[in-house]
């Protein structure tokens, strides 16, 4: 794996997040060897070119078939809008590529499925872009729950919040189309999901309402469309493991920029974690004395790995794409025959695709729904 040729085909914010990812990986974990950046694939040739230049590509093309067929590409990152996964990602399986998709899967359970099917029969790594899971803070919240050091858990509050949807006046866009998905479930919720199903499980039964806060949007044109997406989803759940919880996802919050906050609530403590503040988590522990309990910070440092293979010195802090690079050696050591690497393959992904799903259904149908 010294010499993985890498494809990439989209260069917006996660295109240049993966590209970023790749040429720094190697600097950061000497083990992942140093990525070759093949070909990239763009919508035309000319944005193909200026994204190569910028990103370091040795080659580009105006069609994302030719990074597929390309012999020198062995693992194909995808990062276009949502309808174009399935496609896409079934050709460069078909081709017997390895693939690093972003999430969501797909806009329809039907594509989701027939991706999984494909990455099953070509028997190569396929993974999702969940890299909230890459977070030494939220590794560290695991190790605590294994080690039962907040007791029996009885309940789980998960929130994801932004506010890029919050202007009345922001025109229609790709993700306010149907053909992108039902809008802050699978844009959204599915990042919470990634987190419940490493640190708690599957789930089991749900309950969801949708909000659409802004019916219409004025389109490039100057006409007004109805927004066929929601940006806002309650729901309550059930885990299989009985566990109750809640999440709610909002893409219209102002002042929330990039929120998830996660409270577990055990028998003898309680942990609160806020991804606008990653690099601490706070615990509550019943153990300590009564007159000293309360809420400590735990700040992250090179004691919660891989935190040490970034900066040695405590209190200086990861980033959103440090954590793309976590997410990136994960997938080099899978490819290099690692099963325990932590990732979301496209199995596992197809759980949060069923989960989300069945959200929706509930909300159309107004109550409870099994997941499975």
């Amino acid at each position: 794996m010294k010499d993985i040729g890498v494809g990439l085909i989209g260069t917006g914010f996660m295109g240049k997040c993966h590209a970023l990812a790749w040429r720094s990986v190697g600097g950061v974990f000497a083990e992942a060897g140093r990525p070759r950046l093949v070909h990239l694939g763009e919508a035309n040739a000319e944005l193909a070119r200026t994204r190569a230049a910028e990103f370091g590509f040795e080659k580009a093309s105006g069609d994302w078939r030719a990074v597929i067929e390309d012999p020198g590409v062995d693992v194909v990152s995808l990062t276009t809008p949502n309808k174009f996964h399935a496609e896409m990602a079934t050709a460069a399986l078909e081709a017997g590529k390895h693939l690093w998709c972003e999430k969501p899967m797909a806009p329809t359970f039907a594509e989701a499925e027939a991706m999984a099917a494909a990455a099953r029969k070509a028997g190569t790594v396929a993974i999702l872009g969940y890299n909230y899971i890459q977070s030494p803070a939220i590794r560290q919240i695991g190790a605590l729950l294994a080690e039962g050091r907040i007791g029996t858990l009885n309940h789980l509050r998960i929130e994801m919040d932004e506010d890029f949807m919050a202007d009345p006046h922001a025109p229609f866009g790709w993700r306010h189309d149907a053909a992108s998905g039902y809008g802050a479930l699978d844009d959204f919720a599915v990042h919470p999901l990634s987190l419940i199903a490493v640190l708690f499980g599957r789930v089991a039964r749900v309950v969801c309402d949708m909000a659409k806060p802004h019916a219409e949007r004025i389109t490039a044109s100057g006409e007004a469309r109805a927004v066929e997406t929601w940006d806002i989803a309650s729901v309550l759940m059930r885990l299989e493991s009985g566990l109750s919880a809640t999440l709610q996802v909002n893409r219209a919050a102002w002042g929330r920029k990039g929120r998830i906050c996660v409270q577990i609530f055990g028998s003898e403590g309680t942990i609160l974690f806020d991804q606008e503040r990653f690099n601490e988590f706070q615990l509550y522990l019943t153990s300590d004395r009564p007159e000293e309990q309360g809420f400590r910070t735990v700040l992250i440092g090179p004691q919660h790995q891989p935190y040490s293979s970034f900066v040695p010195a405590p209190g200086h802090g990861l980033g959103f794409n440090d954590l793309k690079i976590i997410e990136c050696r994960e997938l080099i050591a899978r490819i290099g025959g690692d099963i325990g690497a932590r990732l979301i393959g496209f199995d596992e992904g197809l759980e949060i695709e069923r989960t989300v799903h069945a959200m929706a259904r509930s909300h159309q149908e107004g109550g409870w729904v099994d997941v499975r």
